[in-house]
C-alpha cells in the first residue's frame, strides 16, 4: 500500500499509512536507536582518555544483548565454570552466581582475586 499525503487546511502535509507500514517503521526506528547506543558505547570505551584497554568485544556484546553482568560476562568469555572460578578464588559457587546476578555487591578484595583468576585487569572489575 502506498502511503497517502494529505494537506490540511493550514498548509501541514500529513501522511496516510497503514497500520503494518507504520508497525515497520516503528520497528526500523527502535533498531536503529539501540544500533547507536551500540555504537556510542563502543566510541566511548575506544576514546576512554585514561588510557584503559577496553573490554573485548565479546564480553561487550554479552552485557549489552544478554543482559548479564560484567562479571559473568568476562567468565563466559574466558570459557570457566562457576564452580572452577569460584574455587581458584576460594569462594562458593553461590556465592559468585550472587555476584553474577546482582544480588551481592563485589568488594575491592573479592574483585581483585576474581580479576586474577579471570586474567582480567583489576580496574575492569573494581
Amino acid at each position: 500500500m502506498k502511503p497517502q499525503f494529505v494537506t490540511t487546511p493550514s498548509g501541514e502535509e500529513m501522511v496516510l499509512l497503514s497500520r503494518a507500514d507504520y508497525d515497520t517503521l516503528i520497528d526500523i526506528a527502535a533498531e536503529a536507536e539501540e544500533d547507536a547506543a551500540d555504537v556510542a558505547m563502543f566510541d566511548a570505551r575506544m576514546a576512554d582518555p585514561e588510557g584503559r584497554e577496553p573490554l573485548p568485544q565479546p564480553v561487550s556484546e554479552a552485557i549489552l544483548k544478554q543482559r548479564v553482568s560484567l562479571l559473568k560476562a568476562i567468565r563466559l568469555w574466558r570459557e570457566l565454570g562457576q564452580q572452577e572460578v569460584a574455587a581458584a578464588a576460594e569462594i562458593s559457587q553461590g556465592f559468585l552466581s550472587d555476584l553474577e546476578n546482582r544480588k551481592r555487591k563485589l568488594t575491592p578484595d573479592i574483585a581483585r582475586k576474581l580479576a586474577r583468576v579471570l586474567d582480567v585487569p583489576d580496574r575492569w572489575l573494581v
